[in-house]
């Protein structure tokens, strides 16, 4: 491990050392820019991994979030309905549309988007407004399934697309079937603390290959298919470079392994996370939903500061961050709408996220324990 901190999520190379010898081929070759060999086949194995899909291999996630607002034809004066407890780039990107995010608060059991909030959400914008907001935007949190039957159910109902920010959920499954698959698009991460790196980037999973051709026409500047430069409609530079995508290829060899280490880190706390204090660690809600564990969390009763709490484990060397802070409390959305019910404010108030990533061992999981627990009652 390359520093004694204990660290929520850091990125660990595989052990054949495959990432490297995929760049050393990018720049033996002279594929250095943001397509070629290594991008082809990054996406291709995320394909195999996922199953049925198209996939695009982007800068961000957030650059995919962006695609996918786009090629659902979101606007200026159209309205998002988006997950609150969650990430700004899962909202953000509604802005660059020039769209207005509508926030919807959360469920108790996954902790996603409520699906009885999203259909008062619905009827009240089309009460409201006189037409229907145009897409959905459903987070995977923190690994999690959101609550698809329900949520699929509603968006049918209504014909409303729904976008399935699976950044977390890579080696997630709802029903057996992968997270990425349950929106009319969906988009993935591979940040550096996600459950595997391309060191930045992302990508956008696509139903059929003509939205997956269209997502990297808009993604390459949206250039037309002439000898000179042609532009009809703006464009965005999104494209994944090649040697981001050959650490992706590497990082394919060790998925699996990273998913399994993160469901056992999340086992060891389970079992050891004994103290009254604490109301709730990270769960499966029933067979349904088998998550990643990309982070494992906890909940605390009444009386722990979570903010004192992680303060203290940082001067232990411990990481660990508050649950999101709901998007409808932040002070750049204050004026947007939202559903509430209270319970992602509840979440954020008592809820931390705990080390979780392939550097993280069993040893440091009862220090971490032990820490929380001198924590408490100190």
């Amino acid at each position: 491990m390359p520093t004694n901190r204990i660290h929520l999520c850091l990125a660990k190379m595989s052990p054949t050392g495959a990432e490297q010898r995929y760049i050393q081929e990018a720049f033996t070759t002279n594929w250095i820019a943001p397509l070629g060999p290594n991008v082809d086949a990054f996406e291709k194995d995320l394909e195999a991994f996922i199953g049925g899909y198209h996939v695009a291999a982007v800068s961000s996630c957030t650059a995919a979030i962006h695609l996918a607002l786009l090629l659902l034809g979101v606007g200026k004066g159209d309205e998002v309905l988006c997950q609150s407890f969650s990430f700004c780039a899962s909202s953000n990107p509604v802005v660059y549309c020039g769209a207005k995010p509508i926030f919807i608060d959360s469920e108790k059991e996954t902790w996603n988007m409520s699906p009885e909030l999203l259909e008062k959400a619905i009827n009240d914008r089309m009460a409201k407004t006189g037409k229907k907001p145009k897409a959905i935007i459903v987070v995977d949190l923190y690994g999690m399934p959101a609550k698809w039957d329900e949520i699929t159910a509603i968006s049918k109902k209504y014909d409303i697309p729904v976008i399935e920010d699976a950044a977390n959920a890579l080696g997630s499954c709802y029903k057996g079937r992968p997270c990425g698959t349950f929106g009319d698009i969906a988009t993935l991460s591979f940040n550096g603390n996600k459950m595997i790196t391309t060191s930045g980037g992302g990508a956008i999973i696509c139903k059929d290959e003509e939205t997956r051709k269209r997502a990297i026409f808009l993604a390459t500047q949206a250039k037309e298919p002439f000898l000179h430069y042609e532009h009809e409609m703006i464009g965005y530079n999104y494209r994944m470079s090649n040697i981001c995508a050959g650490i992706g290829r590497g990082q394919m060899t060790v998925l699996e392994d990273h998913i399994n280490h993160h469901k056992h880190v999340h086992e060891l706390y389970s079992s050891l996370m004994n103290n009254p204090s604490v109301s709730r660690v990270s769960i499966n809600p029933n067979p349904d939903f088998n998550s990643n564990f990309w982070l494992t969390t906890a909940l605390f009763n009444d009386g722990v500061d979570i903010e004192t709490l992680c303060k203290k484990l940082d001067a232990a060397g411990i990481e660990a961050r508050p649950l999101w802070k709901p998007m409808h409390l932040q002070p750049v959305y204050q004026n947007s709408p939202s559903f509430t019910n209270g319970y992602s404010e509840y979440l954020f108030k008592h809820g931390i996220c705990l080390p979780s990533g392939p550097w993280v061992t069993d040893d440091d999981v009862r220090y971490i324990v032990d820490s929380i627990k001198a924590a408490i009652v100190g």
